[in-house]
């Protein structure tokens, strides 16, 4: 199989699973951002572990070096307005929060009122797997489902321009 067939094989497979997007939120000091994510999973059952991958070109990213605290939380079908806004804007330029309701969560993390289906995680690890995204593993503190209804999904998403190319690194 060429680089090129494996490639598109992996594509094809990913664009089958349709992951769920959520938006992250950290909060450092005064300092706060969040990024669209659509790389995440449940990754321990007892104890319960989530994992989720940051983008390494994204402020984001610089955030979680320094959090110990992170915010997942869910986005629905109904609110792609707030993935353009994370996924398409870069925290290098524009405070992503201002204009939004939240309040400071668990260890600072920002809890956007708007998306009640969230949880926040204390930063357990930090896994680097020498890509372009770095693994930051949580265990959760706080959570809420509220019901989001259907999921907003990668498919949906794929047409916002990113904020920062994925080749981009900090």
């Amino acid at each position: 199989m060429t680089e090129g067939e494996l490639g598109r094989a992996f594509d094809e497979l990913v664009a089958v699973v349709d992951p769920a997007m959520v938006v992250v939120t950290i909060g450092v000091g005064g300092d706060r951002d969040g990024c669209l994510v659509g790389f995440h999973s449940q990754c321990g059952i007892d104890p319960p572990r989530y994992a989720v991958w940051l983008s390494r070109a994204n402020r984001t990213f610089d955030l979680a070096g320094h959090a110990t605290h992170v915010a997942v939380h869910v986005l629905g079908d109904g609110d792609r307005d707030l993935a353009e806004l994370f996924g398409g804007e870069t925290g290098d330029e524009v405070d992503k929060l201002a204009g939004l309701a939240w309040e400071p969560g668990p260890g600072g993390a920002p809890l956007l009122a708007r998306l009640p289906s969230r949880f926040v995680g204390r930063v357990v690890d930090r896994v680097d797997a020498d890509a372009d995204h770095l693994c930051v593993v949580l265990e959760p503190v706080d959570a809420a489902a509220g019901g989001s209804g259907p999921l907003l999904r990668l498919a949906a998403v794929t047409d916002i321009d990113p904020g920062h190319q994925a080749d981009e690194r900090r």
